[in-house]
């Protein structure tokens, strides 16, 4: 249920444009001036439909991989902490970046938290898709975007934010896990 709702506020924000990106965008300056939920809300604004809509389909695809293993609560737990750790990062890490918008850094954490609770879970399968992500964020950071990414958004990629959500993603889903292994 939950994923609906982020897929409904998405596709709500993105029918509000530009206004909503005005207002909500990760602002460098508006967030240093006492803006804090940009922070948060700049990973629910898009700066079009092709990457709102791209960002909708990788959405999907992470709820059903992973709809045995993420119950609603985690599913908001994760996307808040995903969210505030993709602001947080962009803020401390990134300071000539002054504008973000878009869903990848948190659909990233998602994607990491959603592995490590299969893995719990005693899905193995997934310790291949946790490779095929490090191996993708590593490419990232010493490449660039994927080939591809950025047109079909049709505008930049921000690989940092993937790599703040998954590490976000990663200590969320430890911490969520920490319980069953006591």
């Amino acid at each position: 249920m939950f994923p609906l709702m982020l897929i409904l506020l998405t596709l709500f924000l993105g029918m509000l444009e530009p206004a909503a990106s005005q207002w909500l965008r990760y602002d460098r300056d508006a967030i240093l001036s006492g803006q804090l939920w940009r922070l948060i809300t700049g990973n629910f604004v898009h700066f079009g439909w092709p990457h709102l809509l791209m960002n909708l389909a990788g959405l999907l695809l992470i709820w059903a991989i992973f709809t045995r293993v993420m119950t609603n609560l985690r599913w908001s737990v994760v996307t808040l902490t995903g969210a505030l750790g993709v602001g947080i990062g962009l803020l401390g890490f990134n300071q000539a970046i002054q504008w973000y918008v878009g869903l990848s850094g948190v659909l990233h954490a998602i994607l990491v938290a959603g592995i490590i609770l299969a893995l719990n879970a005693g899905e193995r399968i997934q310790w291949l898709l946790l490779c095929l992500v490090a191996i993708k964020l590593l490419w990232e950071q010493t490449v660039g975007p994927l080939p591809g990414s950025a047109s079909v958004a049709e505008g930049p990629v921000l690989v940092d934010a993937h790599l703040y959500g998954a590490i976000a993603g990663a200590i969320v889903g430890f911490l969520l896990v920490l319980p069953y292994r006591r």
